[in-house]
């Protein structure tokens, strides 16, 4: 695999310590996970985008398995983090909505089963889950869930640049990255694969990267030199998408993040070989939830059950383990912990609620899943992935969230026929020879929704009982209202089942 492309910028080596001699690996696996932030799977040359520059991605992608159908359960930031990294449901965990800080594990979330099997941990980037302000430091201890050995985050931030990004190091000091955020982390990243590597090690990388941020190039900034590499008015917008300069201008500063974010991998992909541990390592590449980037005028990039909203890449590769080739398995962000720690050869704790599909993969059989169940609690909507539909309703007694009104959006109800229709241009929901599809939907769907003991209650009755009152407030991220420290009283379906309503 050839490492980086000409046309890339270097992210410098400033400060970071000469690479040891290679050591021999350790007999349990290595893993390394790598995620994004707001990727739909589309913005990658490996899933066919003929424009978008991500070579060292590609060459990985041909190396390992890549997922055609990688769906984000619930496509919002806190949310799937908390799924991740305890692999329940948010009324389980309680990551129920961005700026919720998820209850303690007990010992049973992903990094504590890894801590706990001797691995040493590291996490860098972005966290989000930690609630209420997001200006502040994790403290160590049960909140970081696992990871207090190595932790280097801002929490949440949307400043990427060398003159604003910034991390709490290990005092709980406030310092500046100095560069590109995703270049710096990574970097951070690579000094501890260094370190550990003659140890199990358990690396979780989470660029922020290419969420939207700051107001140049409408709000999709990123380092010049890359930003040259595409030509606005040369790019293919999809085709549910208005052609106008600004979303223009939006899909430029967007690919030219995700082409910082190949380099960057490349730069740690490196490292693993130039250390001999390519081998003896799972990586793992992936992203929290997709971008609509302007798709069907939806201008909130995700939260929604359209495909640019839910589906994500998900590359693996394991040399010798898992053979190369492209997958059609069904597989949901709640599926992670138990299928990884499989692939480890550690024992799922009985709590996770995803499905391990280790064995699947292994045999590739892409016929094991059925449906993916989707949720948004912020919109009181509900749904179901197939492999050829999406289906969603709005539950009686909900509203569209704050956003959505103001915006002019219309109703989240939807039925596409993803496989006939993959931009998703022609909605059948309200076509009468659907109904029985619809009807079908509907009932596996509701089925999902008892297997999590999820009723439907209204989004604002679910705040009112869960949380911690006076942290009841208005989303922080855009700071139009009051908010505290995103406490709950506890689980949510356990603060539920013993409250009045």
């Amino acid at each position: 695999m050839t490492i980086g492309a000409a046309a890339l910028p270097e992210p410098g080596n400033a400060g970071t310590p000469p690479a040891p001699s290679a050591a021999p690996p350790p007999t349990r696996p290595n893993l390394v996970f790598v995620f994004s932030d707001q990727q739909s799977s589309d913005m990658l040359g490996c899933y066919g985008n003929k424009e978008i520059k991500t070579p060292n991605l590609d060459a990985f992608a041909a190396e390992g398995i890549r997922f055609n159908h990688c769906i984000s359960n619930q496509p919002v930031c806190t949310p799937f983090r908390g799924m991740l990294l305890t692999g329940q449901h948010p009324l389980r965990s309680g990551g129920f909505k961005n700026d919720v800080r998820i209850v303690p594990g007990n010992g049973c979330y992903f990094g504590e089963v890894l801590r706990d099997a001797g691995y040493r941990l590291g996490y860098f980037g972005k966290w989000h889950l930690f609630g209420g302000d997001r200006n502040r430091p994790i403290p160590p201890g049960p909140f970081r869930y696992g990871f207090d050995e190595e932790f280097l985050s801002n929490n949440c931030t949307l400043q990427y640049d060398a003159r604003n990004a910034y991390y709490w190091n290990a005092q709980g000091e406030r310092q500046l990255y100095g560069d590109w955020e995703p270049y710096a982390q990574t970097r951070q990243a690579i000094s501890f694969v260094r370190e550990h590597a003659a140890r199990p090690f358990a690396l979780f990388l989470s660029w922020h990267a290419p969420h939207n941020w700051g107001q140049a190039h409408a709000g999709y900034n990123a380092p010049p030199e890359l930003l040259k590499l595409y030509e606005p008015r040369q790019l293919t917008l999809r085709p549910n998408v208005a052609d106008t300069p600004r979303h223009r201008q939006m899909y430029q500063g967007h690919m030219a993040m995700c082409t910082s974010l190949d380099h960057a991998f490349g730069e740690l992909l490196l490292e693993l070989k130039t250390l001999g541990l390519t081998e003896n390592t799972l990586v793992v590449y992936t992203s929290d939830h997709g971008d609509a980037l302007m798709s069907h005028g939806w201008p909130g990039n995700k939260g929604v059950p359209e495909i640019e909203s839910i589906r994500v890449p998900l590359l693996i590769r394991w040399p010798g383990r898992l053979q190369p080739r492209v997958s059609e398995l069904l597989f949901g962000t709640l599926d992670f912990m138990p299928t990884l720690l499989d692939m480890l050869g550690i024992a799922a704790p009985k709590t996770c609620q995803g499905r391990n599909l280790a064995a699947a993969i292994r045999a590739a059989d892409d016929t094991a899943v059925a449906s993916v169940p989707l949720f948004y609690f912020a919109g009181n909507w509900r749904g179901i992935y197939t492999r050829q539909h999406t289906y969603a309703f709005e539950l009686p007694g909900g509203e569209l969230d704050d956003y959505a009104k103001y915006v002019g959006w219309k109703h989240y109800a939807c039925l596409y026929d993803h496989a006939l229709d993959p931009h998703e241009l022609h909605n059948l929901f309200d076509q009468a020879d659907q109904q029985p599809l619809r009807d079908q939907l509907h009932a596996q769907t509701l089925a999902w929704m008892n297997a999590f003991g999820d009723t439907g209650l209204p989004y604002k009755e679910l705040v009112r009982r869960v949380m911690v009152a006076q942290d009841i407030g208005e989303d922080p991220g855009r700071g139009d209202g009051p908010f505290g420290q995103g406490r709950l009283k506890g689980p949510p379906l356990d603060v539920l089942a013993q409250s009045a309503p």
